[in-house]
This record gives structure tokens, sequence and C-alpha cells, in this order.
């Protein structure tokens, strides 16, 4: 479970709220409510006060780079710092580009060459390559067409089914929330509130 207890930042907060093991979260609100501020503070990325648990473990308690391993941030505009795709990726790691709509030939690939639509779909393949307890995702289909969204959407639900994965899916679209989430929450001025099912 990943349990955020009066999580507060400078903008955002305090917020409290529980992601149960295969159970996906979604959030939507205006832009600049505080939701890619939200992830940030429980990726590590940005400082925080308040508690966030891991399976009843302080985040505090683990190294930050053991922290961000199991939990994963896909932002809306990922990063891509080598020349090739294969080189953004672990050894051997274990996914399929098929799944997302690419052949084999995909890690050999220049970055330079990739769309922003291709970049997003790959960065999730590289955040689910580490297998991580907690996927926190950005709008991972803001730059995708309808059926590029419909497979990433697959893909994250076979994940967290297999794995027992969290997720927390920032997300604008409604009918998306209703097809991928168990629960939903509003964003108001840095606060969270639970829209009823």
């Amino acid at each position: 479970m990943l349990e955020i207890r009066d999580l507060s930042t400078a903008v955002i907060g305090p917020v409290s709220f529980k992601v149960t093991a295969g159970q996906c979260v979604a959030i939507s609100g205006a832009s600049g409510s505080g939701k890619s501020l939200l992830l940030r503070a429980i990726a590590d990325l940005d400082p925080w006060q308040g508690e966030i648990l891991l399976d009843g473990t302080p985040a505090y308690l683990v190294p930050a780079e053991c922290w961000r391993r199991g939990v994963q941030l896909l932002p809306a505009e990922p990063q891509w710092w080598a020349a090739t795709v294969s080189e953004h990726f672990p050894p051997q790691a274990n996914v399929d580009p098929a799944r997302l709509g690419f052949g084999a030939d995909v890690w050999q690939w220049p970055v330079q060459r990739l769309s922003s639509g291709e970049k997003q779909r790959l960065a999730l393949l590289r955040a689910l390559a580490r297998q991580p307890r907690v996927l926190l995702l950005d709008e991972p289909t803001a730059n995708l067409d309808e059926a590029s969204a419909g497979w990433v959407e697959a893909l994250v639900a076979d994940y967290r089914t297999r794995h027992q994965a969290m997720v927390v899916w920032v997300s604008h679209a409604g009918t998306q929330r209703v097809r991928v989430a168990d629960c939903h929450y509003q964003m108001v001025k840095g606060r969270l509130e639970q829209e009823a099912a």
C-alpha cells in the first residue's frame, strides 16, 4: 500500500490518500492546481513534509535512488539523454515494444528521430522495465492518438494486475478516468477532493 499522510509542499497540501495493491487512483484538476507537483513530491524529487509510506516503510528510511526505482514517475515530458533508445533501458529489459506499437528495431532508433508521442510510449516502457511497485503517470497519453492511448491503458492495466502495482494517474479526460481508475480525486488549489463513484 502507498500511504500519503498530510503531505505538504510550498504550493500544495496537506494531502492524504491511499493506493492499495493493484489499484489505480486518478487525479484531475485545472492547470496549475498542483497535480504534477504532487507526483514529484511522492517521487521524492521536490522537498515535502508529512509522511509517505510504501508497504509500511517511510520514504525517509529508503535511499533516494532506491525509492525512485520503486516509485517511478513518468513526467508529461520525459527526458532523453543518450543517442539511441536502447541506451535508456537496463540490460536485458523484459519489456515488449510490440505492446505499444513498435517493432523490434526500435532499440536501435536514434532518439532525435522520435516524435513526442513515441517518446511518451517508450518512456512508459522504460519505467516498466525497472518493475516499480508504484507508477506515477503525469498525463501519459496527452500526445497520443486514440489507438496509441488504448495501448498505453491496456499495458498499464496488465502491469498493475500482474504485479499488484499501485498507479496514480493524472488525466484531464473524464472518459479515460472511468476506464482506468478505481477512484478519482479532483485537485483544487493544492487540495484533493474525492469524487463520488
